[in-house]
């Protein structure tokens, strides 16, 4: 599953991490994070949205597929300790 921008936002915002944070932590760079939440991470390479997707989950953040949520849509919660 590729995760979007959207899920990419809301999973950081649920952790309370800022950009700068998730960069430092996938070893990306600020810029690279910025795009992939403005743009989307269709033109990031697989190993980036792989990085950020593994990060966020280290924190605590669950993706959830579109066929996985009541509404039809892709979304995130945090993971219950």
């Amino acid at each position: 599953m590729a995760i979007s921008k959207e899920q990419i936002r809301a999973g950081r915002a649920l952790v309370g991490l800022t950009a700068g944070d998730l960069a430092e932590k996938t070893g990306l760079g600020l810029s690279t994070i910025q795009r992939m939440e403005n743009r989307g991470t269709g033109s990031s390479t697989m190993a980036n949205v792989e990085a950020v997707q593994a990060a966020l989950e280290k924190e605590g953040v669950i993706f959830l597929p579109a066929d996985q949520n009541i509404d039809g849509g892709a979304g995130v919660r945090l993971r219950k300790d």
